[in-house]
């Protein structure tokens, strides 16, 4: 499945997920196969982490570089909350 991950300091911790149309797109599945895989397991340990270092955007205030990069449900005020 390809889906669209978003990451902090480099560790996926959610995903969008894609419509099942855009297996039929060459260009991007050349462009996803470019990228590393994940498991759901690996997801899960990088959600555990962000936690505990009261990094997740979602349930911490975060200073983010790209705030516009997160998905669009994590609301991001522009001070260092979410």
């Amino acid at each position: 499945m390809i889906v669209k991950m978003y990451c902090i300091n480099g560790k996926p911790f959610t995903f969008d997920e894609l419509p099942d149309s855009h297996l039929f797109d060459e260009d991007l599945v050349k462009e996803a196969n470019k990228y590393e895989s994940f498991e759901e397991e690996d997801l899960y340990k990088n959600y555990l982490y962000l936690n505990q270092e009261q990094l997740h955007p979602t349930f911490f205030d975060v200073e983010l570089e790209n705030p516009e990069d997160l998905p669009e449900d994590i609301k991001y005020d522009g001070d260092g909350t979410s």
